[in-house]
């Protein structure tokens, strides 16, 4: 039976990134200052639903609270509105990273960023033989190419002003495991995690570290659209070992850490927080 035609665009936060590479953390240093020598972070945000309870919307107001200036962009001006009535301090842009020029544009124009968080997503469910030439390269524009053009612009500038920085890709444990309906998600997935060993490998003597962080089943308001009943949600938090799913808090903390120069030697790894969900066979490991 064919999957229904369905195509989400609930992620709330595309990338983020930074500029003036962060020192390391000190015992002497509030944990809230993590970031506090960082003078610019710059996260988008692709049309956040209105409870905006994603994970990109997550790690932006995280950074910002370790001391990070922020900068959000979204396609869905309200979106960003909300955000900035939470956290007044975090700067915000309009924008459809899926249009590869006009994103080089508006990027160009931040400035200096060192510090990048890849995570823009959109969820479209049709099968391999369902899919269009329009809805592949939807999915590639911004799950893929998009974090392609802003790693670009973001790695010239520091190689350019002979510093140092990391990029954060977040991917999915999609990327390791095929959900069935959802070929394009999983294969755009794929391709980011190769992106993060390929850019690693490319961008590391260039003082530039790139890692990728896989997170399993979130209870986001896309989330909530895959798992719409106890029965969905009970089947699928059974095979994951810690018995649950993964709160936004858990994968912002995660990008933090990757972020900092407490990972300074984490390079080309790709981070499941998942709960264990990918390391067994079995149907159901909690009982």
């Amino acid at each position: 039976m064919s999957a229904p035609v369905m195509l989400w665009r609930d992620v709330d936060m595309a990338i983020l990134l930074c500029t003036t590479h962060f020192s390391v953390y000190r015992k002497k240093k509030p944990a809230q200052k993590l970031f506090g020598s960082i003078m610019n972070i710059l996260i988008m945000l692709t049309s956040c639903v209105s409870h905006l309870i994603g994970i990109g919307r997550c790690i932006a107001l995280k950074l910002s609270k370790l001391g990070a200036k922020v900068f959000a962009i979204s396609r869905t001006e309200s979106d960003l509105d909300s955000l900035k009535k939470e956290d007044s301090s975090i700067e915000t842009r309009c924008l459809d990273i899926g249009n590869w020029d006009n994103t080089r544009k508006v990027i160009e124009e931040i400035g200096q960023v060192d510090l990048l968080v890849n995570n823009a997503a959109i969820l479209g469910c049709k099968t391999v033989l369902e899919v269009t030439e329009e809805f592949i390269d939807e999915h590639f524009d911004v799950n893929f190419k998009a974090a392609v053009n802003i790693s670009q612009i973001v790695a010239k500038g520091i190689v350019a002003r002979k510093g140092s920085g990391a990029i954060v890709n977040i991917s999915s444990i999609s990327g390791f495991l095929a959900t069935p309906g959802y070929p394009m998600y999983c294969t755009t997935k794929a391709a980011m995690d190769m992106l993060t060993k390929s850019m690693a490998l490319e961008f590391g003597p260039l003082k530039i570290r790139v890692n990728s962080c896989n997170p399993s089943g979130l209870l986001t308001p896309m989330g909530e659209k895959l798992w719409t009943s106890p029965e969905l949600k009970d089947a699928f938090t059974g095979r994951i070992p810690m018995g649950r799913f993964i709160e936004p808090e858990e994968v912002a903390n995660t990008a933090a850490f990757l972020l900092s120069d407490y990972a300074s030697m984490i390079n080309g790894a790709l981070v499941p927080v998942d709960g264990g969900h990918i390391i067994h066979m079995s149907s159901n490991p909690v009982q």
